[in-house]
């Protein structure tokens, strides 16, 4: 249900993650600074040198002041260049940050009105699911059944229930036939989807990946990436993936977070977001057919918006031959 806004009195709307002034400095990061600081200075601090301490911690941070609101049901891409701050990012949704990976937090993150910085990282993960660039870092059983097994036993799942959970998601991703299989003796595709299997058999609301199509060939990339858009409208599970294949993920998505910096430049739609400034100002790989749109655009011989995909790109190409 809504809930009253305190200084306003209307109804504000429950987000699935809320993040306000978000900011984040690693703890070994911070300490090797300090100790610099404090050999290099034997004078006593004055107001003015503090001032210009905090002002160049801010500048190191890898998380700067981030504001965000999501929605549910949501189909995200995480985009952004290299080092921009979007797998620490997704960390502070399951609590990694800053319970397992130490260092200065600053402001809030809620998840599904949980305070991050208050609930235990197994108490997150109920609700929030996180598949790794590399599926072998979080295999850990000799057969994929057992994988899958793996987390609902920690959480104490009846072994009936299991069973029948199991039969399910094999099911579901069409992997019966990788159910005795050892996880290392399949290929990348079928590693990501016995990991996305073995999130999915939790149940979450909420599943990050993190650029889980980087190892995957172009067929097995656009697998993933039709599989997790299935499972979003089926199950109307949120989904944020990071990605640099625009051109494979831009289709399916709902929304686009761009982030550079350690902050976020833009959120919205994948049409605003195109179509706006902040995306053409980073090294972000946009795929050659918006490329072209865009020049044409800055010279004047079109205006309209920019495609979202090859299927837009030729309806818009007929018209303007058709003109």
């Amino acid at each position: 249900m809504n809930e009253l806004d305190n200084k306003t009195g209307e109804k504000q709307k429950n987000y699935l993650i809320d993040v306000e002034n978000l900011s984040f400095i690693y703890e070994n990061t911070y300490k090797n600074i300090i100790k610099e600081k404090n050999e290099s200075s034997s004078v006593e601090k004055t107001q003015e040198s503090k001032e210009i301490e905090e002002n160049f911690l801010d500048k190191i941070k890898v998380l700067r002041k981030i504001n965000l609101k999501i929605s549910k049901g949501k189909f995200i891409a995480l985009c952004g260049n290299t080092g921009s701050g979007k797998s620490t990012f997704v960390r502070t949704f399951n609590g990694l940050i800053p319970h397992f990976y130490n260092g200065q937090f600053y402001g809030y993150v809620r998840i599904f009105g949980k305070d991050t910085i208050k609930e235990k990282i197994s108490d997150l993960s109920l609700n929030v699911g996180l598949v790794f660039q590399n599926p072998e870092n979080q295999l850990v059983a000799l057969t994929v059944e057992k994988e899958i097994a793996f987390g609902l036993e920690n959480r104490g799942v009846s072994p009936n229930e299991i069973k029948n959970k199991i039969n399910n998601i094999l099911d579901y991703l069409g992997i019966q036939h990788l159910r005795t299989r050892h996880p290392f003796e399949l290929s990348g595709g079928e590693q990501q989807r016995v990991a996305i299997a073995s999130i999915l058999a939790l149940e979450p609301e909420l599943i990050i990946l993190d650029e889980p199509t980087s190892a995957l060939d172009p067929k097995a990339t656009l697998d993933i990436v039709k599989l997790l858009k299935l499972i979003n409208i089926e199950k109307k599970i949120t989904i944020i993936i990071i990605e640099h294949r625009l051109d494979v993920i831009l289709s399916y998505c709902d929304e686009v977070i761009i982030m550079n910096d350690g902050k976020i430049i833009q959120h919205g739609s994948v049409r605003d977001v195109l179509n706006a400034q902040p995306i053409w100002q980073t090294e972000i790989q946009i795929p050659k057919y918006i490329e072209s749109f865009h020049f044409l655009k800055e010279k004047g011989l079109y205006d309209g918006y920019l495609p979202q995909n090859l299927d837009d790109a030729a309806k818009i190409l007929e018209e303007l031959i058709l003109k």
